[in-house]
């Protein structure tokens, strides 16, 4: 079952990835991973795409971060967890293409392992971002890190902590900079592609030098702080048992902000 759609218009040079499981939300099982990785694989390769714009199927949500029900299988030692996330991007599938997120609707916990490593995010106002990890005993490390280079510490700091007390709305993360841009049709998609567009129009070397270049500032951060992050969360992280009792007793009511 195809859980990625890929479109790529070889007059623009533009490609749309679609993350395809409305039914989910958008939720991020093994085989989204898997087909994520190979697409992104696929487009590095492809020089008829100079610009890439990722967005999520249906109305309700770009990405709810990892399926729930999706059995991630771990080796026994604990200096050995695997993080089925980490490989989910772009950049860390060695694609310096600008990428460009459209998005609507909630964006939350590992969906943030995709925004982060987008060059930029277009929303329409339907957009809500939070993390849900520490209401439910998790340690949201790399998603901190992720969102802690993109937005003022205090605002990535208060929507980790706050979990799904709180969501910051579109108009929110717009003046705090998370949001380049608020689609004022209310069409992110075509919003972002028209960005995409003019980017893929401009010589592909220099846009992709630019790319890894401020790549290359953030990297310099991101790699010690990404080498403490498996031992916070062995360390902080409730037992599984724990976390899925605290999620069924999870209150609905949410503020947003």
């Amino acid at each position: 079952m195809n859980t990625v759609r890929l479109a790529v218009d070889e007059d623009t040079g533009v490609a749309v990835v679609t993350l395809d499981r409305p039914e989910r939300l958008n939720a991020i099982d093994l085989e989204m991973v898997r087909q994520l990785r190979e697409v992104w694989g696929r487009l590095r390769f492809d020089d008829s795409v100079r610009a890439v714009v990722l967005t999520g199927a249906g109305e309700r949500a770009f990405c709810t971060g990892i399926d729930r029900d999706a059995v991630v299988p771990q080796p026994s030692s604990p200096y050995a967890q695997d993080d089925p996330l980490l490989g989910v991007g772009p950049k860390a599938n060695g694609l310096w293409k600008p990428v460009v997120a459209a998005v609507r609707g909630m964006v939350c916990g590992g969906a943030f392992y995709l925004l982060g490593e987008c060059e930029f995010v277009v929303a329409d106002r339907t957009a809500e971002f939070f993390d849900p990890h520490t209401t439910y005993g998790m340690v949201s490390a790399y998603e901190s890190m992720l969102m802690a280079e993109r937005m003022p510490y205090g605002e990535a700091a208060r929507m980790m902590l706050m979990g799904t007390a709180e969501r910051i709305s579109a108009e929110r993360a717009h003046a705090i900079g998370l949001v380049s841009e608020l689609a004022a049709d209310g069409d992110p998609l075509a919003a972002a592609v028209r960005c995409a567009e003019v980017v893929a129009g401009y010589p592909p070397a220099g846009v992709q030098g630019t790319v890894r270049a401020l790549w290359a500032a953030r990297e310099a951060a991101r790699a010690p702080a990404f080498a403490q992050a498996p031992h916070l969360i062995a360390l902080g992280n409730l037992p599984p048992d724990r976390q899925a009792e605290l999620f069924a007793a999870r209150r609905r009511g949410f503020r947003v902000r």
